[in-house]
């Protein structure tokens, strides 16, 4: 009988162990590793840790929506953990295997899956967005900005909710025009379908437009950059894609947050916003001269109002409803 606890002991040490040797894996969404944008990020982020642990990680980069689960199911039996599933779309395919192996941990950005090997991490992308859109407000001519999601999902309704918000308060007579590009995961991928929907917007007087479509986003800032406007990147820096079009760029700090797994693994559920510096907007010198020092002023006055509650941005996902 006194054995037991020292059994128990070696136990957690032997599992402690196996996971400290196990190689982390990441399995990118529909766009591409590459994609200038929200999967890129978690590919810097997965690379500064490579960087400062001198370890290897295992990667796999979806083509199809059948391969999500096939691929996390290949990473748990190669034994790799943490696993880090990127996008809401992989959460069912998260749930199942982590189920079945659950010795292995599991990670999921944009969706929460409660299991207690699995760690969530959701971002307030209102709150980051809510700061562009004032900035394009304060920004344009004309009182009309644009935005061009990508799939007409919740998580994108999230985004544009907050745009409008803050284009709103950086001019309440500020007209606000918005398109999703598709409903299914091809929309993540349609440049040239971006390029219309953006071109349509400013046909319809705006003169600049916040893009939260993954790769169809480099045909909004295209066109952008064609037509004389103004353009706003999202999720990664993407300032540097047409500097002097490109006004700012919302940044979602999935870097981060796939670093953060990648070093200390932690279950349960992460929020971040800004407070928690997980969303942002993005200076440098590609839009030094685009936002003028005033603009700056008011947009960092919201920044602090917002994390102090001051200012309440409304969640699209809380009401599935635009209620602000």
């Amino acid at each position: 009988m006194k054995l037991k606890p020292q059994l128990g002991i070696l136990a957690l040490a032997l599992a402690a162990t196996l996971s400290a040797k196990a190689e982390p894996a990441i399995i990118y969404d529909l766009g591409g590793k590459f994609d200038k944008s929200f999967n890129e990020a978690a590919y810097n982020g997965m690379e500064r840790w490579k960087k400062e642990t001198g370890k290897n990680y295992l990667e796999f980069e979806v083509s199809n929506e059948s391969q999500r689960e096939q691929a996390i199911r290949r990473m748990a039996e190669k034994g790799a953990s943490p696993i880090i599933a990127m996008s809401f779309s992989q959460a069912s395919a998260i749930e199942k295997v982590a189920k079945e192996f659950p010795k292995l941990n599991f990670a999921i950005i944009d969706d929460v899956v409660k299991l207690p090997n699995v760690q969530s991490v959701v971002f307030k992308e209102q709150e980051g967005s809510f700061l562009v859109g004032m900035m394009a407000a304060l920004a344009s001519k004309t009182g009309k900005v644009g935005f061009v999601g990508g799939m007409d999902i919740p998580l994108i309704r999230k985004f544009q909710c907050g745009y409008e918000q803050g284009a709103k308060y950086g001019n309440n007579k500020a007209e606000v025009f918005g398109n999703m590009t598709g409903t299914t995961g091809a929309a993540w991928n349609d440049p040239a379908r971006g390029g219309e929907l953006a071109k349509a917007q400013f046909a319809k007087g705006a003169d600049v437009v916040f893009a939260a479509a993954g790769g169809t986003g480099m045909g909004v800032y295209q066109a952008a950059k064609d037509g004389g406007k103004l353009a706003i990147g999202v999720d990664s820096n993407q300032n540097y894609v047409q500097p002097g079009t490109m006004l700012t760029s919302m940044v979602k700090r999935v870097d981060v947050a796939v670093y953060n797994i990648s070093k200390s693994f932690t279950p349960g559920v992460s929020v971040l916003g800004l407070k928690e510096e997980g969303v942002g907007y993005a200076m440098d010198t590609n839009n030094a001269k685009l936002v003028p020092a005033d603009m700056r002023k008011k947009v960092d006055a919201a920044r602090a109002d917002i994390i102090s509650g001051k200012i309440k941005v409304a969640d699209y996902m809380a009401n599935n409803a635009c209620k602000y």
